[in-house]
């Protein structure tokens, strides 16, 4: 089973604990636009070190080992003086109007392969991302964002203490609060460690992160930084209150119609997307897309995602993308940025579960949490 230990975590040093101009989104959701915005709040925003770009002629990994160092000694960020587990709330409006919250747990999740240590991955990866992230850890030697992970422990959620005061917050682009306490009751510890350790971690976001750390463990060795044999994770307990997931659409590249989708597709033109179906988007038009019962039955798996593969696999003159968001699809398509995009289904937490379990993989990009968890609300060093 898991183990799930607490960590010295590195966290921005400010009075009031608001994080607002300093924390960013992962990575892989984070626009050149966005980036630039993000910059512009702060000289000290945490996407110059989870995205860097080249400055003053040092390459991208320099520059982020380069603010990661600095940071750390000029007191912009300041080193815990003992472990502890970090409990983080995220509250936003989830799609029905409600006000909904994610609690989890941030903590130093022990590496293993899949089938050795109780760690559940569901999506496939590629190798472009891994390379990326592998670079950055090799030249920071930290852990600047989570993976997230749903544990299959019931009644996590209620061992977390969050009716005091908050030791960090922020409130994101889309309006979503994010909320830090710190954990340092060795009676806490033991009992959160003891909860995830009981059952799997099922790996609902950060796939290319997870096996980036795993590679750079194999890679470091018994001689490298002690934190290498884990990596932080933010473990949040398996459950549909908890969560909101949703799809990851395709933007196509070669595609300019719906034509070449036909042998695997019923096609019909629409005004608007139909709610709960999948759609063929272009400059020319909107198309709705039902699945032919054959490439049903050709899917890896009861997912648009897989479907869509089936097809994909038949044009290998179609280019890939991966974006979250119906707006940000559409505006891709309406700017001549994509030739054309797939809006998909998503999956649910039960397929997430159940996938993870059978030890299968999702086709890569197939879930979107949300809201992201923040980067830079607490990082974790590796090299101790």
């Amino acid at each position: 089973m898991p183990r799930f230990t607490p960590f010295a975590g590195v966290r921005y040093a400010t009075p009031d604990g608001n994080l607002d101009d300093l924390v960013a989104p992962p990575y892989d959701v984070i626009s050149p636009d966005d980036r630039q915005r993000l910059v512009a709040r702060s000289d000290h925003n945490a996407v110059r070190i989870e995205l860097p770009a080249e400055e003053d002629g040092r390459d991208r990994y320099g520059v982020a080992a380069s603010l990661w160092s600095s940071w750390r000694a000029s007191g912009v960020l300041v080193d815990e003086d003992a472990p502890a587990f970090y409990a983080y709330r995220m509250t936003f409006r989830a799609e029905d109007g409600t006000t909904r919250h994610t609690l989890g747990v941030l903590g130093a999740l022990e590496l293993s392969r899949p089938g050795e240590g109780g760690i559940l991955p569901h999506e496939r990866t590629t190798a472009k991302d891994k390379a990326d992230r592998l670079n950055l850890l090799r030249s920071c030697r930290a852990n600047l964002s989570p993976i997230w992970g749903l544990s299959l422990a019931s009644g996590l959620t209620d061992l977390l203490p969050v009716d005091a005061a908050p030791d960090a917050t922020a409130t994101d682009e889309d309006g979503n609060r994010h909320e830090l306490w710190v954990l340092s009751d060795p009676s806490v510890i033991a009992a959160v460690s003891d909860a995830v350790a009981r059952t799997p971690v099922v790996i609902a976001d950060g796939h290319h992160r997870y096996e980036t750390a795993l590679a750079y463990r194999d890679e470091v060795g018994a001689g490298g930084p002690p934190g290498a044999a884990s990596v932080l994770a933010y473990v949040v307990e398996l459950t549909d209150e908890q969560l909101a997931v949703g799809p990851i659409h395709r933007l196509l590249d070669g595609l300019t119609g719906p034509d070449p989708l036909a042998p695997f597709f019923d096609i019909e033109a629409v005004d608007d997307v139909p709610a709960g179906s999948m759609a063929l988007l272009t400059a020319s038009g909107t198309w709705q897309l039902t699945p032919k019962p054959s490439t049903v039955d050709a899917a890896e798996a009861d997912l648009d995602s897989s479907r869509l593969d089936v097809a994909l696999a038949a044009l290998p003159g179609v280019q890939v993308r991966y974006q979250h968001g119906v707006d940000r699809v559409s505006a891709a398509v309406a700017k001549g940025e994509a030739d054309a995009a797939v809006l998909l289904r998503p999956a649910t937490v039960a397929q997430i579960a159940e996938t993870g379990r059978g030890g299968e993989r999702m086709p890569p990009k197939t879930t979107f949490f949300f809201p992201k968890p923040r980067t830079g609300m607490v990082f974790r060093a590796v090299d101790g």
